[in-house]
């Protein structure tokens, strides 16, 4: 079965956007002035790496503010959730404009692997945990034009009831593209990314980013030190394989 699709994830993947984002939550926790609302002398609510690092275990971003507050501040975070919204809203805003600035580019052999997709005639999708207003402004900072101009499909973790390590945006992804898993190929930098990936059928390249290299990623369709050395020709090889293999397996069960 022909490969048909390239679905890609965003932060880390497409781009190094994880200081980025670190940047735009500790500029937004301090013009909100959250320790003010939420005092805690031993912790502060501007996140060092070591802390971002670990909160990125948690998808999404209102859930990592949700995480901090209950498991670091210690806090019951059930009354603040319309705050938790707000400033999630103003991160996202501040996000925006930092990526504005001309502060982020693609990752090595991003912008080669899309080009060789569209000249083998293949479609580009997104299955992100992020919104769809980050993927607007890092398409526009990255690649100058518009998402929708950029990629024939965009599933994100705002429209999805479960966010990744759940399955559940690839699944929104493949509807889209009204492809069947088998079609199509992920393209991941983190574990919880690559375990949403297999989960929904998908044969999963994974290339660790700056936040992600401590993971283990051993299970990994095929690992990568750098999407620069995706071979799409090897990955459609690699991809017959190993569907002809679980193929195989499902029809003995059933003989």
């Amino acid at each position: 079965m022909p490969l048909k699709a390239l679905i890609f994830d965003v932060d880390g993947t497409l781009a190094e956007t994880e200081e980025l984002h670190r940047r735009a939550f500790n500029e937004t926790f301090a013009a909100f002035d959250v320790n003010h609302d939420w005092p805690d002398q031993e912790r502060s609510w501007q996140w060092d790496e070591e802390t971002y690092a670990r909160l990125l275990k948690t998808t999404g971003g209102k859930e990592r503010i949700t995480q901090y507050l209950s498991e670091d501040a210690v806090i019951d975070p059930a009354p603040w959730k319309s705050r938790i919204t707000e400033l999630h809203r103003a991160k996202t805003t501040r996000f925006g404009e930092l990526l504005g600035n001309g502060e982020l580019e693609l990752r090595p052999g991003i912008a080669e692997l899309i080009e060789h997709a569209r000249r083998l005639r293949l479609r580009v999708a997104v299955a992100t945990t992020t919104s769809r207003p980050n993927v607007e402004a890092l398409s526009r900072a990255c690649f100058a034009q518009d998402a929708d101009e950029v990629f024939d499909v965009i599933a994100a973790g705002d429209e999805v009831a479960a966010k990744k390590p759940a399955p559940d945006v690839y699944q929104l992804a493949l509807k889209r593209l009204e492809l069947a898993p088998t079609d199509c190929l992920a393209i991941e930098d983190s574990l919880n990314g690559l375990n949403a990936a297999q989960s929904a059928g998908l044969f999963c390249v994974v290339s660790p980013s700056a936040y992600t290299r401590t993971e283990d990623h051993s299970a990994a369709d095929l690992l990568l030190p750098e999407f620069e050395r995706v071979d799409l020709d090897d990955v459609q090889k690699m991809m017959r394989k190993k569907h002809s293999r679980f193929s195989g397996k499902v029809t003995a069960k059933h003989t």
